[in-house]
């Protein structure tokens, strides 16, 4: 149609106003003159465009800079109320959902137990978590634009059903999303947790400015999320990146991993085998849940290198077995990027890396990078926000319509 041909006034206009409030959301509160600099516009032209974002309630006023030389310029900033988005992070234990405003400044959080409520069912803890982050942000169910929930494991495209993630209960009936969609006014999306890791990674941390990379996910269990040519790769059932089946050397062979709900890698190097590691190394470990346990041998191990021999070596085998299952990954995806993230890593911290990475350049052809992830509070809710509000800014943005 002509008012969508590009090149038309109408277009022209709306990518300069999409343009526009990047910049608002890039730098923050900008006067006319510094937004024209900003686009290329003349200050006439950068004028209308504020005039015309602000009659749609997409910019607000927001005072006037001070300070500098000359008379004081009004200051335009993105209006935070022109849409809100919803993310959730469930595991076995809880749900945490949060709510973000269209600047990406959270407004609200909720954190639902679930442990021992599984008659309470998924709907009800989904709502639940949603309406407490809703209430919290002094706004109402309704005027959550979009959702985005991360599970572990993944939703198959093919039957809908939850894949890969037994120990999440009440998640694996073949109608929970009809059931969810029903319930839920704005549309939602489901992520496996993992891979919203590597979106946060990707849009605020160690990943900004990669196309190509692998994130590693070390917590209770191994997971990976594959990045190529700037989009995630789920597989064929949603299942790329479960590494913790993959079989590597080292560990006997894994049959039935779905069953199981284990695989080679994450008997060789999954939070349970760190006890393990540090029993035959004659260190005593507490009784306390393993992932507890594990990160907490790894920062003593980290913190004595070099002075307490038996945790030295601890922290050296278990480099060496994340860099087992690495090279397996490196071989296959040959990537730039490796970014090491989850509880058990940030407790080995840069050692731990630095051992990882010499181990890698021993066991893999090509030498990617190993960095560690900057996204250390909530990672999988922070991804699910910056997803939801990459495809509610598309929309709320787009004044081409």
């Amino acid at each position: 149609m002509a008012g969508t041909t590009p090149g038309t006034p109408r277009v022209l206009r709306a990518m300069n106003d999409r343009a526009a409030l990047d910049l608002l959301l890039e730098h923050g509160p900008l006067s006319r003159t510094k937004l024209g600099k900003l686009t290329g516009l003349s200050k006439p032209t950068a004028s209308q465009l504020l005039a015309r974002l602000e009659a749609a309630g997409l910019v607000v006023a927001t005072g006037t800079s001070e300070g500098r030389p000359g008379p004081s310029a009004q200051l335009y900033a993105v209006n935070p109320r022109a849409a809100y988005v919803a993310g959730l992070d469930v595991t076995a234990h809880r749900i945490v959902a949060a709510v973000a405003d269209v600047t990406g400044e959270t407004a609200g959080t909720y954190e639902l137990p679930t442990r021992g409520r599984l008659g309470d069912g998924v709907v009800r803890q989904v709502t639940e978590a949603l309406d407490g982050a809703v209430a919290e942000a002094g706004i109402s169910r309704a005027d959550v634009h979009r959702a985005v929930v991360g599970t572990p494991g993944a939703f198959d495209p093919g039957t809908g059903r939850l894949r890969y993630a037994s120990h999440l209960p009440g998640w694996h009936s073949p109608t929970l999303l009809d059931e969810l969609a029903v319930c839920l006014p704005m549309p939602v999306e489901y992520e496996n947790d993992v891979n919203l890791v590597a979106v946060a990674e990707q849009r605020l941390g160690a990943a900004r400015g990669h196309e190509d990379f692998v994130l590693l996910w070390n917590e209770e269990g191994l997971g990976a999320a594959l990045v190529i040519n700037g989009r995630l790769h789920r597989g064929f059932t949603g299942g790329a990146g479960e590494v913790g089946f993959l079989p590597v050397p080292g560990t006997p062979l894994v049959r039935q991993v779905v069953k199981a709900n284990a695989g080679g890698f994450q008997e060789l190097a999954g939070a349970q085998a760190v006890p393990r590691l540090a029993t035959a190394l004659g260190i005593t470990t507490p009784h306390q849940p393993y992932a507890e346990v594990a990160a907490g041998l790894l920062a003593r191990a980290a913190a004595a290198w070099e002075q307490d021999p038996a945790l030295t070596e601890l922290l050296r085998r278990y480099a060496q077995r994340l860099a087992t299952g690495l090279a397996s990954l490196t071989a296959v995806l040959d990537p730039g990027l490796i970014v090491l993230s989850g509880g058990l890593v940030s407790s080995g911290g840069e050692l731990l890396r630095s051992l990882i990475q010499s181990e890698l350049a021993e066991l893999a052809a090509s030498r990617p990078r190993l960095a560690l992830g900057l996204i250390d509070r909530h990672p999988v809710l922070r991804g699910a926000l910056e997803r939801a509000l990459a495809d509610t800014r598309d929309e709320v943005f787009d004044t081409s319509r």
